[in-house]
């Protein structure tokens, strides 16, 4: 069923359908298919692919990182793909729900990862050109700092900048959007509010680093 003008009902079944997309927790189920450990149970405890990749196993950080993202760009085009006439508020509830659904899935007892990769997911759904930017500036930084979590703020800063400053040339200007995306850097800010201080004390873990 494709609905061109849906109901009221009807987004709200689509932001329901999104938290529960971005409740899957990818970096669990690969690392229990892949026979490693329950990623809960080592490093900072993050069920997301920075804290898999302490594992040792690339490959499986490597697919958590694919499955959060993709879970990220799935819901938002799902709801394209089956209301295009959805509209902007509810769009924008949609990109909200499905990173909420992450940092607060009800597969794990509401206690999820942080959202960067679904973050990101949401953003190559609104306009690949964004996501580029957006993982250009985490790339940059995590490269030069070896830093995961000040990649991600520096990034979540930045992305909606780059929404606003592209709006009006690159894609058209949604303030339902803008205003969701600014409330996911905001989330992504509070979620890192523990690495923030070890950043300040100077004893955040780098990327790389084995599990303890």
């Amino acid at each position: 069923m494709v609905l061109t003008e849906p109901s009221t009902l009807f987004s709200a079944m689509l932001i329901a359908l999104a938290y529960l997309i971005g409740s899957i927790p990818f970096a669990v189920v690969v690392s229990k298919v892949m026979g490693l450990q329950d990623p809960r149970s080592y490093g900072s405890g993050n069920p997301g692919a920075t804290n898999v990749l302490r594992s040792g196993s690339k490959p499986a950080a490597a697919l958590t990182l694919l499955g959060d993202a993709a879970k990220g760009w799935f819901a938002l085009w799902l709801a394209l793909t089956l209301a295009p006439g959805i509209p902007p508020l509810a769009y924008a509830l949609v990109a909200l729900a499905v990173f909420l659904g992450h940092l607060y899935p009800v597969f794990l007892k509401f206690k999820g990862g942080k959202g960067v990769a679904t973050a990101l997911g949401v953003l190559l759904a609104v306009s690949p050109w964004l996501a580029l930017a957006t993982a250009l500036t985490w790339l940059a930084v995590a490269v030069i700092s070896r830093y995961s979590s000040l990649a991600a703020l520096v990034a979540a800063f930045m992305a909606p900048v780059y929404y606003l400053f592209g709006a009006g040339s690159l894609w058209r200007m949604n303030m339902p959007l803008a205003a969701a995306l600014v409330g996911i850097s905001a989330l992504l800010y509070y979620r890192h509010s523990a690495n923030i201080a070890r950043l300040l004390k100077g004893n955040e873990s780098r990327i790389g680093a084995k599990k303890k």
